[in-house]
C-alpha cells in the first residue's frame, strides 16, 4: 500500500509531467470562481492538489472520529442527567437553560465535525477543536472536487488508481431523516428547514441540502432564526408555512447575542412542537471548556481506561489563561509550546500561536487575555505542530498563463472529520502556510479523496 506521501508526489509528478497543467489549473479556477463554494461573499481558495489518502488512513480516521463520538456523548448525557457534574462547566445561565431544554428524539449529538491534527507517518491524532453547532465545508469539499476531476492531472492518476470521492450530502440527508422519524412530536408529511443567521452562515450550502430534501419528497426552507414565528401551537416561517423540524446550524453564541429576536425558536423548542436537530447541547462540546473538561476528576470517574487513556494519547493540555489554573508567567516565556484561543467563538478569531508571532506580541496576547481581561474567558493548549504536505498554493484563474515548472510548497495540514449520527461520514482538507490554518492566513482547501487500491494490484488478485 502506497503511503499518503507517496500518492502526493505521484500526482505532482504528473503535474510536472504536463508541464505545470495549467490548462487543467486554469479550468478548475475558472470553475470554482463560478460555483457555490461560496464563504462570506467570497469563493474559496482551492488547491488543484487533491488530499490522497489511503485506506489505511480511512480506518485510522473512522476510529479517531467514533471513538470521539462515544467519548463526547458520555459527557453530554452525564451533563444532562447529573446535575453535580454541571459544575464542571462554567457558562451563562441562559445557556445552561437551553443546553437542558429536551430534546426529544434519540441521538444525542447528530451531527459533529471533529478538526485534528493526524501524523501521516505513524497514523496517530491530536485534536485542535470538536464543532457540534455549524459544522460547514461539506459544500467547499463538494465544490472543489467538481473542479479537480476535470483536469488532465487528475484523469491520469485515476488510471493507475481505484478512487472514492468524499460524498456527505446524501448521507447526512438519510441520517437526519432517520433521526426525525424517533421525535416524540413527530408528524405525518413533515416540513423541515436549515435555520442559521443567515449573515452568519455558508448559505449556499443551505441551499443545496434544501433541495436534496425537497427531491426526497420534504419541503425544505433556508430560514434566518429571527423571522421564525411561534403562535403557540407550531412553529411558522416569514411566509407563515409549519416547520416540524429544524437543522440548527446556528452556533449558540449567536443565539445568545440575538437573544431577544430568537425567542420564537427557543419558546417552539421549548414545547416539543418542533424538532431541534442538533440540540442546544452540543454546545457542551462547542465551548473549548470541552478539552479541559475531559482531564477533570469527574469525567474520569465515568470513562473508561481504555477511553482515558484515548483522550491522554489525543488530547492537548488545556487551561483557562488563569493564574489559579497554570504559571501564566511559563506561558510567556515559552511561547513557542502554547495556542491561546477563546472558549467559545469560531472561524479561528483571536487565536494566536505562539511560534507565528514575536516574544513582544506574544507577552501583549497574554496580557490582553490573562485572567478574564478581555472580558470573556480564554484558554491556553499545548501547541501542536501540524503534518506537512507538499500543495500548489491557490492561483487566480487570470494568472495561470502559459507552461512552466510548477513551485510546489509545504503546507500545514487541518483535517475535519464529520460524524453523521456518530458514523464517520468524510473529511474536510484543509492547509495552510501559518501556524494557524484558517482563511484569512492564506488556508485553502483541498478536495478528499479515498485512493482504495492500485489498479495493478486489483488485476494481479483477478
Amino acid at each position: 500500500m502506497l503511503t499518503n506521501t507517496e500518492l502526493t508526489q505521484e500526482y505532482l509528478n504528473i503535474i510536472e509531467e504536463l508541464d505545470g497543467d495549467v490548462e487543467g489549473r486554469r479550468i478548475a479556477a475558472d470553475y470554482m470562481a463560478h460555483s457555490t463554494a461560496i464563504v462570506h461573499d467570497v469563493h474559496v481558495a482551492n488547491s488543484c492538489v487533491p488530499r490522497l489518502f489511503n485506506e489505511r488512513t480511512y480506518e485510522a480516521m473512522k476510529e479517531c472520529a467514533e471513538t470521539a463520538h462515544a467519548v463526547l456523548v458520555k459527557v453530554m448525557q452525564r451533563y444532562l442527567d447529573d446535575p453535580d457534574y454541571r459544575d464542571v462547566f462554567d457558562y451563562d445561565e441562559r445557556l445552561r437553560d437551553l443546553i437542558l431544554i429536551p430534546r426529544r428524539y434519540q441521538s444525542v449529538l447528530p451531527f459533529a465535525r471533529v478538526d485534528t491534527f493526524m501524523n501521516e507517518d505513524d497514523y496517530t491524532f491530536k485534536f485542535c477543536e470538536f464543532n457540534g453547532d455549524g459544522s460547514a465545508g461539506m459544500n467547499e469539499n463538494r465544490e472543489i472536487t467538481l473542479s479537480v476531476v476535470r483536469t488532465p492531472a487528475f484523469r491520469k492518476f485515476v488510471e493507475k488508481h481505484r478512487i472514492e470521492t468524499c460524498e456527505i450530502f446524501n448521507q447526512w440527508v438519510d441520517e437526519f431523516i432517520g433521526i426525525y422519524e424517533t421525535f416524540e412530536g413527530r408528524v405525518n408529511n413533515p416540513r423541515f428547514a436549515i435555520a442559521d443567521y443567515l449573515g452568519h452562515g455558508v448559505v449556499d450550502e443551505f441551499r443545496h441540502f434544501a433541495r436534496l430534501f425537497k427531491y426526497r419528497g420534504y419541503p425544505c426552507e433556508v430560514v434566518d432564526v429571527r423571522e421564525l414565528k411561534w403562535d403557540g401551537t407550531r412553529l411558522r416561517d416569514k411566509n407563515g408555512n409549519r416547520i416540524d423540524a429544524i437543522w440548527r446550524r446556528c452556533v449558540t453564541n449567536d443565539v445568545l447575542e440575538f437573544w431577544d429576536e430568537s425567542q420564537d425558536l427557543i419558546e417552539a423548542v421549548r414545547a416539543g412542537k418542533v424538532a431541534l436537530i442538533g440540540s442546544f447541547a452540543g454546545h457542551i462540546i462547542h465551548d473549548k471548556q470541552i478539552f479541559k473538561a475531559l482531564f477533570h476528576p469527574k469525567t474520569r470517574a465515568f470513562l473508561t481506561e481504555e477511553e482515558a487513556a484515548w483522550v491522554d494519547a489525543t488530547v492537548p493540555r488545556t487551561a483557562f489563561l488563569n493564574d489559579d489554573e497554570i504559571d501564566v508567567d511559563m506561558v510567556r516565556r515559552t511561547k513557542d509550546d502554547w495556542i491561546i484561543k477563546p472558549t467559545d467563538n469560531y472561524g479561528a478569531q483571536d487565536v494566536y500561536a505562539g511560534c507565528q508571532i514575536t516574544q513582544e506580541e506574544w507577552e501583549d496576547v497574554v496580557d490582553r487575555f490573562a485572567n478574564g481581561k478581555a472580558g470573556a474567558p480564554f484558554i491556553v493548549q499545548t501547541y501542536i505542530t501540524p503534518y506537512k504536505t507538499l500543495t500548489l498554493p491557490y492561483e487566480k484563474p487570470e494568472d495561470l498563463v502559459d507552461p512552466r515548472e510548477p513551485v510546489f510548497e509545504p503546507y500545514n495540514n487541518l483535517n475535519g472529520l464529520y460524524l453523521l449520527n456518530g458514523n464517520f461520514g468524510g473529511v474536510f482538507s484543509r492547509l495552510g502556510p501559518l501556524p494557524t490554518i484558517c482563511k484569512q492566513m492564506g488556508g485553502i482547501t483541498s478536495a478528499t479523496i479515498w485512493v482504495r487500491e492500485d489498479l495493478d494490484d486489483a488485476e494481479d488478485q483477478d
